[in-house]
């Protein structure tokens, strides 16, 4: 009478096989889950650019809490700082395309109406990035930072520094990275 069932040398060459697996899946899922915070990171740093975008079109009023609302004199924009994990979302209250960090004015109309030549900190909001992953090379940029603004209705794009295109590009502890670009007609894109 035959013996039916497993030798010693067949389960353990099955569990072997089954270990192996298991240890290629986990280590290229970790892979996967940075590249996929990367790229969740890099489709809503382009969603925010275009919802700053379609503030302009619309020639949305400012959030002022100090005033009443007013329309900012340049459009809404997007400031980044190198080696960042944020960006900034402004309302260009002199007009002058860039984000100016603080000033002598409490509001943008304050700033805009009353004197036009101070500053206002033109920050609305500030967006993090997930965790490890910053901002790893801008280009162009003046001292580390680049400002894009979109100025109404059309809306026209500035770049500071100037520039027909700019490039943020973003990584995930400085090994694999993503980058947004937007060029001076107001096409994102992300590569």
């Amino acid at each position: 009478m035959r013996n039916k069932g497993f030798t010693l040398l067949e389960i353990t060459v099955v569990i072997s096989i089954i270990i192996l697996l298991s240890t290629f899946f986990i280590a290229n899922y970790r892979g996967g889950e940075k590249q996929f915070a990367l790229k969740r990171s890099a489709h809503q740093l382009a969603q925010d650019l275009r919802r700053v975008q379609e503030m302009a079109m619309s020639s949305q009023k400012t959030p002022d809490g100090f005033g009443p609302e007013t329309f900012p004199k340049g459009g809404y924009g997007v400031y980044f700082r190198k080696d960042s994990n944020s960006y900034i979302l402004f309302a260009d209250c002199d007009g002058d395309g860039e984000y100016d960090e603080s000033g002598g004015a409490t509001s943008c109309f304050e700033a805009t109406a009353i004197t036009p030549h101070t500053p206002y900190p033109e920050k609305i909001n500030e967006f993090y990035l997930e965790e490890k992953i910053y901002i790893k090379d801008l280009i162009p940029s003046l001292g580390n930072s680049l400002s894009i603004t979109f100025f109404p209705p059309d809306p026209t794009v500035t770049i500071v520094p100037t520039a027909n295109s700019a490039s943020i590009s973003l990584t995930f502890d400085g090994q694999s990275q993503k980058t947004v670009t937007v060029n001076s007609a107001g096409l994102i894109d992300i590569e």
